[in-house]
């Protein structure tokens, strides 16, 4: 095995130990919602609150955006520069896109009165939702960093395996999404 194998390979693990210990971090977060969202003192649950139509269409461009990462992984292994450009840049504006409507979810609500202060269960949603976003944001100054790498210097090996590490983090939002989406949204609109 090469230094640059073994180097590339302990880097893998360690980024492999980061996503537990955010596993960590989100079922802690997971544990306080479920803990205090009946904590409504009176108030909107989130029943009340959330549009199951506008989340739907959040979840949908956020899960359309790990596909064309993949796909933006697929033209990596093939070397193929501008079609991986292509899809990390769609990738990041369906991001962007997602992070805009969380954005807009949230200021609406705190424009509606419904703030973090408002209750127990809406400071857990704001945080939990609130964490998951402030990792999409990191995501895409990642990914934008890393394009903006291609763009210069193409595909080398170092590259190519920041790229998969991202790709890794890109689909652990989505898979944390799904959860959100299923235990906040779902077990509300019911």
């Amino acid at each position: 095995m090469t230094h640059e194998t073994e180097s590339q390979e302990v880097q893998k693990f360690g980024f492999w130990a980061y996503l537990m210990t955010d596993c960590v971090l989100f079922a802690s977060l997971f544990a306080t919602y479920a803990v205090l969202h009946n904590n409504t003192f009176g108030g909107p649950s989130g029943h009340d609150l959330f549009s199951m139509p506008y989340v739907l269409g959040e979840t949908f461009i956020l899960l359309v955006s790990s596909y064309t990462s993949g796909l933006a992984m697929l033209a990596v292994h093939k070397q193929a520069k501008n079609q991986a450009l292509a899809w990390l840049g769609t990738t990041f504006v369906l991001g962007a896109t997602f992070l805009i409507m969380e954005l807009h979810e949230f200021s609406s609500l705190i424009h509606d009165g419904h703030s973090f202060r408002t209750n127990g269960f809406l400071s857990s949603y704001f945080t939990l939702v609130g964490t998951h976003g402030l990792h999409i944001t990191f995501g895409l100054i990642w990914m934008a960093v890393l394009m903006v790498q291609v763009f210069k210097k193409g595909l080398p090996p170092k590259t190519t395996s920041r790229l998969t590490l991202l790709n890794m983090f890109w689909h652990f939002l989505d898979v944390i999404w799904i959860f959100i989406f299923t235990l906040v949204y779902l077990m509300a609109a019911r």
